[in-house]
C-alpha cells in the first residue's frame, strides 16, 4: 500500500533560539527598536520610523509599547 514508517527514538526537546534581545549599544534610548531590527533582520532606522509614525498615528499609544518592551525584554 504505501512506505509509512513510525520513529520509536525518544523525543527530542525543542531547540530554544537566540529570542528577543534588546540591543543597548546600537540603541538610542532603552534598545528597543535595535533589538527589533537584530530581531526580524532589518534596518534600525525603518524600526525607529515606524515607532514614529505608530506614536503620531496612534495618539501616543506606541510610546506605552516602547516602555513596556523596555521594561519587560531582558
Amino acid at each position: 500500500m504505501s512506505d509509512l514508517r513510525f520513529d520509536d527514538s525518544p523525543v527530542r526537546p525543542m531547540t530554544k533560539s537566540g529570542g528577543f534581545r534588546l540591543d543597548k549599544v546600537r540603541g538610542k534610548v532603552m534598545g528597543v527598536c535595535a533589538g527589533i531590527a537584530n530581531y526580524f533582520n532589518v534596518d534600525v532606522t525603518l524600526v525607529r520610523v515606524a515607532f514614529g509614525l505608530a506614536t503620531i498615528l496612534g495618539f501616543g499609544t506606541a510610546i506605552i509599547v516602547y516602555l513596556l518592551i523596555g521594561l519587560i525584554a531582558d
